[in-house]
């Protein structure tokens, strides 16, 4: 069960991006409370843990006077880590939906500004190998909406480049094919003409779309750090991650009239309900319209 935990720290700080504090936390929390199923409840796999079991971690915090707060945030961190679990498929079930906790409101998504997308891309704009690397994968990020781990896993083949369509591996398996723009589509042909090459120095072997300097495929931590230092060099902002672009990707998508169904296709949500906070984003805009314009606001 624990290294399930050790593939949901990388899940949230790589695709995520979520501070290393906020990290640790999630992993303290869960390490305590798999120490619990497996010492006091006797369970080896998670498949085996129910919502009994769950109740019973939540309910000794109880007896022991932890604070309501410090519940919530167990409780918190066990949730985020079953949903996980579930979208990757390691369970079927997730025991925790039925588990009742305070609301707290839900987090809206962060996006970069049209504007802060305009002066990322364009502040990669050279033309060594590097260069062209980077700025190919910047701009299939914000064209595509992809997750980092799907980025990270493109094979050359998975690039239709005449039909300038990219298929690329979502959760739990699930394939599914996204439009390429012309600036991405662009930026992809520049690094396959004259970048590529230079990282893969003559090895036919290597499939991956984007290799490092040493011709292996990039890793999910690699493009995370990429971007971080590419976001604060263009923008001097911190904590800029993959799944911002994402989020960037569909806010202004719906912002200029997407259909959501369409935004939920391409963004490979299994469940629409999981789209619909970008329509939270997009009432936040128009609640600030209103109140910027209407002359009796």
């Amino acid at each position: 069960m624990r290294d399930l935990i050790q593939q949901f720290i990388d899940h949230i700080a790589y695709e995520r991006g979520l501070a290393e504090n906020t990290c640790l936390s999630y992993e303290l929390d869960l390490i305590d409370f798999i120490s619990f199923q497996e010492n006091e409840r006797f369970l080896s796999d998670i498949k085996d843990v129910k919502r009994a079991d769950i109740a019973a971690y939540l309910e000794l915090k109880r007896r022991k006077g932890y604070k309501i707060a410090t519940r919530r945030r167990h409780l918190f961190a066990i949730k985020t880590f079953f949903a996980f679990l579930v979208a990757d498929r390691f369970i079927r079930e997730n025991v925790t939906e039925l588990i009742l906790s305070p609301e707290t409101g839900r987090r809206l998504p962060q996006a970069l500004s049209e504007k802060d997308i305009e002066f990322l891309l364009s502040s990669v704009d050279g033309k060594s190998p590097h260069e062209l690397r980077d700025r190919s994968i910047l701009e299939l990020f914000y064209a595509c909406g992809l997750r980092v781990s799907e980025l990270a896993t493109l094979k050359v083949n998975d690039i239709k480049v005449d039909e300038r369509l990219v298929k690329c591996m979502g959760k739990g398996g699930k394939s599914r094919i996204v439009p390429l723009g012309s600036r991405a589509h662009e930026a992809l042909l520049q690094y396959l003409d004259f970048g590529r090459e230079r990282f893969a120095k003559g090895n036919t072997s290597q499939q991956g779309l984007y290799l490092t300097q040493q011709g292996r495929a990039f890793t999910r931590q690699g493009i995370f750090k990429m971007l971080a230092k590419r976001a604060q060099t263009a923008l001097q902002k911190d904590h800029v991650h993959p799944h911002m672009l994402r989020h960037s990707f569909a806010t202004h998508l719906l912002s200029n009239g997407a259909p959501i169904r369409v935004i939920q296709e391409m963004l490979g949500h299994a469940d629409i309900a999981t789209t619909q906070i970008y329509t939270h984003v997009n009432d936040k805009q128009i609640k600030s319209v209103h109140q910027r314009f209407h002359p009796r606001h």
